[in-house]
């Protein structure tokens, strides 16, 4: 005997969708950099994050502070901002990405009256009429007592 239900065309729907493509966005996850392994490493723990994660086309790249190749900063806000900037290049270059292809940063800087001195340097690794879409607030501390920590998003077309 064949029994009929009303939820059979719901179920050969759902079997369908099965095979279906994910419509999500792929996902790559980037580690980090030998310089924040590094600290880690220093500092006896073991990194909680990603340097970065691309969603799509959409780079996300964590906090960056300035820690050197050897795990540590450099002294005063001049020596760290350039780090900074450069510890963000590597990330970038590591995902095949430029500083033209960052749209958005947040800036978190330790003490406010750097904040002029930190622009100085960050406007040097954009080109004239690029500069992203920024924010910058105070904190009340920053990991590994770092003076500045910037976090990024960039645009990441597919190949």
């Amino acid at each position: 005997m064949r029994v009929s239900t009303p939820f059979a065309p719901l179920a050969l729907l759902i079997a369908g969708c099965a095979g279906a493509a994910d419509p999500r966005p792929p996902v790559e996850h980037f580690a980090a950099d030998e310089a924040m392994q590094a600290a880690a490493r220093a500092g006896g723990f073991r990194l909680p994050f990603s340097m970065g994660v691309r969603v799509g086309e959409i780079l996300y790249l964590s906090g960056v502070i300035g820690t050197r190749e050897d795990g540590t900063l450099p002294p005063g806000i001049d020596a760290q901002s350039r780090q900074v900037m450069d510890n963000i290049g590597g990330a970038l270059r590591r995902a095949g990405l430029t500083f033209d292809d960052v749209f958005k940063c947040t800036v978190m800087i330790e003490d406010m009256k750097d904040w002029a001195a930190f622009n100085r340097v960050y406007v040097t690794y954009f080109k004239d009429g690029r500069l992203p879409a920024r924010s910058a607030f105070g904190t009340d501390g920053l990991a590994l007592g770092a003076l500045v920590e910037v976090e990024c998003l960039a645009h990441a077309p597919g190949p």
